[in-house]
């Protein structure tokens, strides 16, 4: 239970009392600043408290928006302020500054000013047509409640559930409906976090009817994976219809709809392999091209929002406004088709899905990752191209806090650690482009060294690969892995460092379990892998939700890429039976799944991190 404080002569006829406890609070009343000081002091420390003015007139979901989302440590809407328990010393204080009749600005009014006077800041919620008012007089309260009547807020409340920028399957296909479903959720008490849950179980048995291999285990497989897509949209839109949010809700739904695919493709592999079909390459090699995609959009992302135009180059230090690219998006953007057919080339999650769904019902898993690898294929060169187009178009210059997370992002184990600090003093003179330059071409010779490493044989059929080829070129790797990330990463391109990172790791691993041909080799492949970018996934969403990057210890003990590219390399280089390298593969997946998974959770259940939830789409 939270405690709503009213100030103010009470209005008869006034319903809200009544919707104040309708979401969860308890009424108390005072006169003034005074009280409602004393009342707040004596509310337990650990509650959310509000302050409401007695003359509010508005809609319920107003006052929902403004008191009851988790996100914000202080949010407010005319007449009516809210502060969790980490802003509550704040407002304690800011009240001291409120002085006056309650006849005047009301005391939430005046006391959210107070509170950004001071330095906490107060999130006031977009409210569209909704109306969250307090009238001076009769005739202006008489012309709100008409506002009020004028305007369904249930209706508004299911609208703003929907997120505001979809893909076009999931905008027409799926939510017109889907956020239906996530009120009736609601209105049954169940969670998002039990919706998303439910999305994943649902994604597994898909899964298990696709390595049936049968023509009715993949039409099953087909169907549940877009029921389980629906289920994942009603999951965002119970959060955002109820305000459920929550860091475990955030975490979940950012690391299930990876594990939701990633086990599909291997269903869809094991249930070519039941009908003599080996597609685990194609399954593993989708997997590595869809997380480098992911890896790109992060990478970007986080480099540049909050970048500034550099005043060396004629700006004026402010953020980032264009460049010839981002004028052409926003000609394109004003001729409305564009904008779809540009989201849905991208192949987003809903696209993606739909695609896959269908195609596994109609075709074969081969099929279904040939279009895999061609769609999302071109998709990366789509938007890669055009970000490397802006990166180069623009002059800005990179935060801090961006390079960090570039740094964060690369993953760099210890081995990268000690290069790094050996060549920190040359680095500091490379030009520009110079080390996503040295991070491609050590991408470049790991993957190629093996792909062509010689094969040996220790037996008849038992592939042995060249140990001075193949361990030369993760040794290269390793090198230039901890050049590029030296210097601080505040070049144009350093952004597609740490894609080049995930590429060269996820391909070595890839190519070597390929050219094993050994039975096995791939399947424990693609558990490495996805251990490996559950990891990385893990420390996205940390950084994302500015809770930073895992910690050092964990990075380390898990080697960094350098470091496990290099493990890669020894358990190929140096395999003497048939059954090692994969054996190999699979100790390290469960080794790497076990320590990252045991920090991951640890972190997200207790660290506090903030209550968020993924706005964006993505690829």
């Amino acid at each position: 239970m939270s405690t709503a404080i009213v100030t103010g002569a009470p209005v008869p006829g006034s319903p809200l009392e009544g919707d104040l406890r309708s979401l969860g609070f308890d009424v108390r009343t005072a006169s003034g600043a005074d009280e409602a000081r004393s009342l707040l002091t004596a509310a337990p420390a650990s509650e959310r408290v509000a302050l409401v003015d007695a003359r509010f007139v508005g809609h319920v979901h107003a006052l929902r928006l403004a008191l009851t989302d988790p996100r914000f440590p202080a949010a407010a809407v005319p007449g009516a302020l809210t502060a969790q328990p980490a802003a509550r010393a704040a407002l304690l204080t800011a009240l001291t500054a409120v002085h006056g009749d309650t006849a005047d600005a009301p005391v939430a009014d005046r006391a959210a000013t107070a509170l950004d006077a001071a330095g906490t800041a107060v999130t006031r919620p977009e409210l569209g047509s909704l109306v969250a008012a307090v009238p001076a007089d009769a005739p202006a309260r008489q012309q709100a409640e008409a506002a009020v009547a004028a305007v369904d807020d249930e209706a508004v409340r299911l609208r703003s559930a929907v997120k505001a920028r979809d893909g076009f399957f999931t905008t027409f296909c799926i939510s017109p409906y889907s956020r239906y479903l996530a009120r009736w959720c609601a209105r049954r008490g169940l969670t998002p976090n039990q919706v998303t849950t439910a999305s994943l179980i649902t994604a597994l048995i898909a899964a298990a009817c696709a390595a049936t291999g049968t023509r009715g285990g993949y039409v099953a497989a087909g169907a549940l994976l877009l029921f389980s897509f629906v289920l994942d949209c009603t999951d965002g839109q119970l959060a955002r219809y109820s305000l459920q949010y929550s860091t475990m809700g955030a975490w979940l739904d950012a690391t299930f709809d990876r594990a939701k695919e990633y086990a599909y493709y291997a269903g869809l592999a094991l249930g070519a392999a039941r009908g003599g079909d080996d597609v685990w390459a194609l399954a593993l090699g989708a997997m590595v091209l869809q997380t480098c995609r992911h890896v790109v959009d992060f990478s970007f992302n986080e480099a540049n929002v909050d970048s500034t135009v550099s005043t060396a180059a004629g700006g004026n230090g402010k953020a980032v406004v264009g460049t010839p690219t981002a004028a052409l998006s926003s000609r394109l953007d004003s001729v409305g088709w564009t904008v779809w057919v540009r989201r849905m080339i991208v192949l987003p999650i809903g696209e993606r899905w739909a695609m896959i769904a269908v195609l596994t019902a109609l075709t074969t898993p081969r099929i279904v990752f040939y279009a895999l690898l061609v769609g999302c294929g071109f998709a990366a060169c789509y938007t890669t191209a055009g970000r490397v187009l802006r990166s180069v178009t623009r002059k800005a210059v990179r935060t801090d806090r961006a390079a960090g997370a570039l740094a964060d992002l690369a993953d760099s184990g210890p081995l990268a650690e000690l290069v790094a600090r050996v060549l920190r003093r040359p680095a500091r003179a490379l030009p520009g482009a110079l080390p996503f330059l040295i991070a491609l071409a050590g991408g470049v010779t790991v993957v190629a060294a093996a792909a062509f490493a010689p094969l040996g044989t220790t037996g008849p059929g038992e592939p042995r690969f060249d140990a001075a080829v193949l361990l030369g070129g993760a040794l290269v790797y390793v090198l230039t892995s901890g050049f590029a990330v030296a210097r601080r990463m505040g070049g144009a391109l350093d952004w597609l460092i740490p894609p080049v990172f995930r590429a060269a790791e996820y391909g070595t691993v890839l190519v070597l379990a390929a050219r094993a041909d050994v039975p096995g080799a791939l399947p424990a492949a693609f558990g490495l892998v996805a251990a490996v970018a559950y990891h990385h996934y893990d420390s996205v969403y940390r950084v994302r939700g500015g809770s930073g990057a895992p910690p050092r210890g964990l990075v380390r003990a898990l080697g960094g890429h350098e470091g496990r590219t290099l493990l890669v390399a020894l358990c190929a280089a140096f395999s003497t039976r048939a059954f090692d390298l994969p054996l190999e593969l699979t100790v390290l997946a469960v080794a790497v799944a076990l320590i990252a998974l045991v920090e991951s959770i640890r972190f997200w259940v207790s660290s506090g991190a903030p209550a968020v939830h993924d706005e964006g789409e993505p690829a």
